[in-house]
């Protein structure tokens, strides 16, 4: 009887020393993981914001074949959502507050034994155009089966941590991807260019010197139409005089097309027409560095189809729209037009 008191007086110091060393467990968490992704915050922020991306790059869809996602209607922006079903019950995420690339603040419900917690996103954007992906979850008044649970099975940042990491890594990989996708599309029909008269700058240079005299000059072209109050009649192009690899030389014009004749008051200002002309048509959706692809792509439809270039006929790269206001390289939309001689016809 005395040894059956004993043992009993031990497990109920041990429950009590128990309950004291769960109850003295923090009664809070937060758990924070940050990666630098080398995109845009713009649009690493585009794909977090967006609830049907998340199955893609999820450690727990990938570790759980038996997970079932749930996408209601708005999946995108704030008062959007989803949840979860696992072996272990029922989680939602709702999405509060937002600022477009900088943050996102989120609230997860797991169970009816979990805590909600309160989810953030923030995108910081580095010198070198990469951007920090900091992801984190934190919670408090945690109540006692949730600290007894945690302190046998583990912090939660030993629980989340790994899996916030391997989300994030998968982030990376899926975010720079897609940036990489590109097409290429030459239309079947000739097209014609309705020409038009425009404002540019010229220069010849070396092949190597291309792009930063480019770079340098339509932005001077376009901000001289800007300063004058010039109506634009379309997209901004390059106009191609010569490209001559064998002796690394580039002709060419930074050109503006306006609804009429302008008369500049900048010796460096010109103003051109184009006169409408028969074309072969290229476009590419995606970075710039697929245009040699697509010129290429263009000049081998004209070989194959039976056409010829026009002598000293245009050539030009148009710019729908420009990295400055597309942070997604392969949203880029470049068109080309090659001038040939066959008059406008459907190419069999």
């Amino acid at each position: 009887m005395k040894a059956f008191k004993y043992i009993f007086f031990l497990l109920l110091i041990a429950i009590i020393a128990l309950s004291i060393y769960i109850a003295v467990q923090p009664n809070s968490f937060n758990v924070s993981r940050t990666r630098t992704i080398n995109a845009p915050a713009a649009v690493v922020y585009d794909n977090v914001i967006d609830y049907k991306n998340w199955e893609s790059w999820s450690s727990w869809a990938e570790k759980d074949e038996d997970l079932k996602i749930m996408l209601p209607e708005n999946t995108n922006g704030v008062g959007s959502s989803y949840s979860w079903e696992d072996s272990n019950g029922i989680g939602t995420m709702r999405t509060i507050a937002a600022t477009p690339y900088t943050s996102i603040t989120q609230e997860m419900a797991f169970g009816e034994d979990y805590p909600k917690s309160d989810v953030t996103w923030t995108f910081a954007t580095n010198a070198d155009g990469t951007t920090d992906v900091t992801w984190a979850i934190a919670g408090d008044n945690l109540p006692f089966m949730f600290k007894a649970y945690t302190a046998f099975a583990g912090s939660m940042d030993d629980q989340i941590g790994p899996d916030y990491e391997r989300s994030l890594e998968k982030l990376d990989s899926i975010v720079v991807t897609a940036m990489q996708e590109y097409s290429i599309t030459t239309d079947n029909a000739l097209t014609t260019h309705s020409g038009g008269y425009y404002l540019y700058n010229t220069t010849s240079t070396k092949l190597s010197e291309y792009s930063s005299k480019m770079q340098e000059m339509l932005p001077k072209v376009m901000t001289y139409a800007k300063a004058n109050n010039i109506t634009m009649a379309g997209a901004p192009y390059i106009l191609y005089h010569k490209w001559d690899e064998e002796n690394n030389a580039v002709m060419f014009s930074c050109a503006v097309p306006t609804t009429a004749k302008v008369i500049t008051t900048e010796t460096d200002i010109l103003t051109g027409q184009l006169i409408p002309f028969t074309a072969v048509k290229t476009t590419l959706k995606g970075d710039y560095s697929n245009l040699k692809a697509a010129w290429d792509n263009t000049f081998k439809f004209i070989e194959d189809n039976g056409l010829k270039t026009a002598e000293n006929g245009p050539m030009l790269e148009s710019y729908l729209n420009s990295p400055m206001t597309t942070a997604n390289p392969a949203h880029l939309i470049t068109e080309i037009f090659i001038a040939v001689e066959k008059k406008e016809q459907d190419i069999e």
